[in-house]
């Protein structure tokens, strides 16, 4: 499991992709891959929560978003074993 931390370089860049970027956002989901995402308050970046095994696959699937390509976003991976969740999230425990 990955938390991904976007930090926005500039805000007028990031809003003009903002389109581009949640439909990359809905295929992720659509695959399987995103958990939950949203922006941070205040708005200077945001949070992605992925589903993947590795390392590669989360930067394979973070070089397709247009906020990446473009340059417009720094992004910090930090990987993590779920051992602890809520029924709802039970299923992506490692028990």
């Amino acid at each position: 499991m990955f938390i991904v931390t976007l930090t926005y370089k500039d805000i007028a860049q990031v809003d003009a992709l903002l389109g581009a970027h949640r439909e990359f956002l809905r295929e992720q989901y659509g695959r399987g891959v995103f958990l939950m995402s949203g922006p941070m308050e205040p708005r200077t970046g945001g949070i992605i929560i992925a589903n993947l095994e590795t390392r590669a696959e989360i930067d394979e699937v973070i070089a397709l978003d247009p906020f990446k390509v473009a340059g417009v976003a720094d992004y910090q991976v930090v990987e993590f074993a779920v051992t602890a969740s809520s029924d709802a999230l039970a299923p992506f425990r490692e028990d």
